[in-house]
This record gives C-alpha cells, structure tokens and sequence, in this order.
C-alpha cells in the first residue's frame, strides 16, 4: 500500500518525464494518445520548467554564428559570442578562451585565403591586432599561441613557415567542428531530456566510465609510443651535434693555421669530401665533384635545403541527387526545428560549392519545384504559409533560401513565376522589428528581384521608394546590411521612370535623406547614393527642391583630393543638378 501512495505522490512528475522525453524524440501520435489517455483518467502532468532561453531561439542563435564562420564575419560572429556565453565561461574556461584566440585569428586571415581586396585584408589584421593587445594578451606567455602574436605584422602569412598550416582547409575545417561542439555544451541549446539524467545517473555511469578508462589507456599507450620516438630523435640529434662539434673544431685548427700562415696541406679536396660525408652522410648519396671552386658550399646548402612541398590537389566535392520527394514531405509535415534544418541543408548546398556545380543543383530545384514557384497548387500554398505564418526560426531560413536562389540569374528567373511571391515579401519586409533577421533576408532577396524589370514595376507600384526613403531617414539605427541593400534597392528602383515619378511627392525628405546619406561612415553605399540622387534630379521640380536646400554646396562638401573617382561622380551630379532639360517623366 506504501509503495502505491508514493507513486500516486510522485505521478504527476512521471508523467511529466514521460511526456517530456516522448515530445523531445519526436513521437508525436505516441505523445498524442499518451496526453489523451492521461486526460480521460484524470492523471496529473506536473508543469515543465523552461530555460531561459527556448531551445528553438538557442539553436538559431548556434546556427546563425556557424553561418557567420562561414562567410568570414569576424565582427558579427564575435557579438553573439560575447553576448549569448555566460560571462564565467568566456573569462574562465581554459577551453573557451583558446577557441576565442583560434576563432580570431580564422577571422585574421580569412581575407587571405580567400583572396579579397586589401582593405578587408588590412581591416581583419586590425582587428586581430586589437585582439592580441587586449583580451588575447593573456595567453601571450603560453607557447602554443606565442607564435601567432607576430602574425599582424608578416607582409605574406600565406607563404610563411610558422602560419602556413592557417590556411590549410583541414585547420579550418577542425576549427569548425571543435567550436561547433563547444556551442552546442555552452549554449545548451540541445537540453537532454530528464529521463536521459536520470539513466546516466544509474547503470550508465559505470559503463561510461569504464568506456573513459578505456579510451585513457589507450592515450596513455600512445603517449608511450610518442615518447619512445623522441627519444630516439633526442639520441639522434645528440649524436649529430657532437659529430659537428668535432668537425668545428677541425675547421678552426685549418683556419688557425691560415692565419699563421702555417702550411696548408691538409685542404684538400679529399678532406672537403671527408667533411661533406661527416656533415650529411644520410643526405649526400651521390659523389661530388668538388674541385671546382665553391662547389662545397653549393652541396652543403642543397643537402640541407628542405624538399619542395608541393601543393594537394583539391578533391572536387560531388553531391549525391536529392529525393525531392522525401524533402518537399519534411518541408510540409516535419516539425519546426526539423524544417528549418532542410531548409538550411538546402541553402548550404547551393551556397558552399563551386560555380558550376551551383548551377547544377539550381536546376534540380527548379525543375522539382523545391520553391512552389512553377505549380500552383497545395505545395506552394504549404511554402507560402512558412513564409508568412510559421515560426521563427522557419521563416528566417526560408527566407535565406529565397535570398540564396535570387543570386543566381536563373534563380531569379524561377522565383519571379509565383505571383504570390513579391507581396509575401513585402508584408515581411514591413512586419514586425522582433523578425529583423527574416526582414534583412527578404530585402537582399528583393534587391536582387529588382533587377527584373516587372519586378520593379510591382516594387514602385507597391510604395516601396516610399517605405525605404521612410526606414533611411533613421540610418543610425540600421543594421551594414540593412543599410546597403536598402540604398542599392532605392536606387534600383529611381532608375526607371516610374521611379522618379514616385519621387516627386516627396521630394525634400528623399533629397535629405540622400544628402543625409552621403556623409555616412559606411563609404560601400555612396556609389549607390550618388546614383539614385542624379537620377531623382532629372526631374525638374526635384531639380528645384534640391537647388532650394543648397545641395550643390553640401555636395561641394564631398569633394576631396584623395578620392578621384567619387569626385567625377559628384560632379556628374552637380551638372545634372545644373541642368536645364526636361525630364521626359515630367513632360508627360
């Protein structure tokens, strides 16, 4: 009877582990008629305590940062570090801080390796610098990283001894997964359920721990049998410095003798032979001629020249086909975390390979209408409900894939057949700010689209101009992203006639907004503001408001004697500003 009275005591709580570890491994119809069966018996499920942070906000918090690994955003990547990891981990953690310096100096010398211009190249290294000076100088006596804390000032780290291993892909590569671990442990973004702890807390933990007494034994004969080689390579080079000892001292006593003016007999070049074949007796295995001058020196320094290393071949990576099939169901009836995971598989293998196998694998998503965006029909309704009503972390991967794929000519070409698509769009980009990371997704999806004339018809006629002029105004406040591809966008759209013509309405805050602009630290978005600025001012009445304000005077402002180019093109606009002729948009 007691042990009935403590499981009806504790009933509530096993049910809740129950219910927990089903819901955790996915056994959705299980958990289903379990929570039913516990309702028509009137049996109690304790509430479930929640983190601090959902597990879903977690994962896209992990993802996001591997994501920014990947494309080398050193600053970006490095925020959700020192934001998202508890403050004793990163201060504390031997582990943590080691991977910070790893990770930065990735981020140093990604420009590198992949090539780009030299101001990344010079930015990153600054970056780096600042690092190794602040939070990186702990580790400065530490002979694993000593080495590093000269990379910021080596002209070319790629060819250098001590850095070459950098820009192997194998050290990137472990790199990655060793950080992507860590994040996984730190962040617990993957709780295990509690069912799990309790049967680790049992018959598990003997097993574990004799599978961790094993894998020690293991390091330990391995540890032996590195020990036993470098004793061997100690004895080695012992006897080798002796023997140069030796020979040393015979070169001084020829020397001495030289300057005493002392007979020299003894330099002959049999001796020089003699002392060649002491010297390198394992690398010399073809005789020398050495009785021609300087031939001696010429052996030595050959045969102690390290060979060539050749560089490896890269494999060409392949891709097995997809069963489009099997994906478009998990798309449709998989759960959410499971959803976002496709989604993101799907853009990783369009984005992580070589040009032309990019193109191969667009293709197949075309002609399987991954998207929904050939067939109407339920599929693209499904897709279309993601976008607009799902979760999340859903969404935010969805519209990476659309952004991916707007890349791409063909892409562009494909997303542009679904009609539902652009407005879908365009209900994001002007939704709520908590969805910034889907917005910043949607609108490089939709500067891309603009390049297709239609599209840009639909954009103008649908106020965009409008809406992006209204989000500039307050630039301070905007994401380097949003910022770029909102000006980019803007002046996609002031190019057509149409364009212009939305522009007359407003015309003094599109003109300050610009002005505004031009005096942002961001110097990638000027030529996009010098464009969209003497596009507006073919229009006579916008030629006015702009004469009206002082713009020549402000753009005056801009000229400098270091930077030709953007110099022409302010003066292009001046003269446009100057201008007398009719903007055909007007005469109309």
């Amino acid at each position: 009877m007691s042990g009935s009275v403590s499981v009806v005591a504790f009933e509530g709580e096993l049910n809740a582990i129950v219910k927990e570890y089903l819901d955790f491994s996915g056994f959705d119809r299980t958990l289903s008629t379990f929570m039913e069966e516990c309702n028509a018996k009137d049996k109690p499920i304790a509430p479930q305590e929640t983190p601090a942070f959902g597990n879903e906000k977690l994962m896209l918090v992990q993802n996001q940062m591997m994501e920014f690994y990947h494309e080398g955003k050193g600053d970006l990547f490095l925020k959700l570090w020192n934001e998202y990891l508890p403050t004793s981990v990163r201060d504390s953690d031997s582990v943590a801080q080691k991977l910070e310096f790893y990770v930065n100096i990735y981020f140093a010398i990604y420009p590198v390796k992949y090539s780009q211009p030299p101001p990344a190249t010079e930015e990153a290294m600054g970056n780096f610098k600042k690092f190794i000076e602040n939070r990186g100088s702990s580790l400065s006596q530490t002979t694993e990283f000593l080495p590093f804390y000269a990379l910021p000032f080596v002209p070319n780290p790629k060819t250098h001894p001590s850095y070459r291993e950098l820009f192997a892909e194998s050290w990137s590569t472990d790199l990655k997964t060793r950080v992507e671990k860590f994040l996984t442990l730190a962040l617990k973004s993957t709780p295990q359920p509690k069912l799990f702890e309790i049967y680790r807390g049992s018959g598990a933990e003997g097993k574990n721990l004799k599978q961790q007494l094993l894998i020690m034994n293991q390091q330990v004969a391995e540890a032996e049998r590195k020990a036993s080689t470098y004793v061997k390579r100690h004895s080695k080079v012992q006897t080798d410095y002796h023997n140069l000892i030796g020979i040393t001292a015979d070169l001084v006593d020829a020397l001495e003798a030289t300057v005493q003016g002392r007979p020299i007999d003894m330099i002959t070049p049999e001796y020089l032979q003699q002392l060649c074949n002491r010297l390198f007796t394992s690398h010399m295995r073809t005789s020398v001629d050495l009785t021609r001058p300087g031939t001696a020196g010429e052996a030595l320094r050959a045969s102690a020249m390290p060979p060539p290393v050749l560089p490896l071949a890269e494999p060409e990576e392949t891709y097995p086909p997809l069963d489009f099939i099997q994906v478009k169901a998990q798309i449709t009836d998989a759960l959410d975390r499971k959803k976002a995971l496709v989604l993101q598989a799907l853009r990783w293998r369009l984005t992580h390979t070589r040009a032309v196998q990019r193109d191969q694998i667009l293709s197949a998503y075309i002609q399987n209408d991954i998207l929904g965006c050939t067939n109407s029909g339920p599929y693209r309704d499904t897709i279309m409900s993601l976008l607009l009503q799902s979760s999340d972390v859903v969404k935010q991967y969805l519209a990476r894939l659309y952004n991916a794929c707007a890349s791409m000519c063909a892409g562009r070409g494909y997303l542009s057949a679904n009609p539902d698509l652009l407005p879908a769009l365009m209900d994001i980009l002007r939704g709520d700010e908590k969805d910034h990371i889907a917005q910043e997704m949607v609108l490089g999806a939709l500067q891309k689209l603009s390049l297709r004339r239609q599209l840009q018809s639909a954009m103008i006629e649908r106020g965009v101009i409008e809406w992006l002029v209204g989000v500039l105004e307050d630039n301070d406040s905007l994401s380097d992203y949003t910022l770029e591809y909102s000006v980019a966008l803007l002046m996609n759209l002031c190019l057509r006639t149409a364009g212009k013509k939305k522009c007359i309405g407003n015309s003094h805050q599109t003109l300050k907004v610009l002005s505004d602009l031009l005096g942002h630290d961001n110097t990638e978005i000027r030529p996009y503001v010098n464009g969209a600025l003497y596009s507006i001012l073919a229009i006579p009445s916008i030629r006015e408001d702009a004469k009206a304000m002082g713009m020549e005077e402000i753009l005056r402002c801009f000229l400098k004697d270091d930077q030709p180019d953007m110099n022409r093109q302010i003066e292009f606009i001046i003269k446009q500003l100057n201008s007398s002729k009719i903007c055909a948009a007007q005469s109309k």
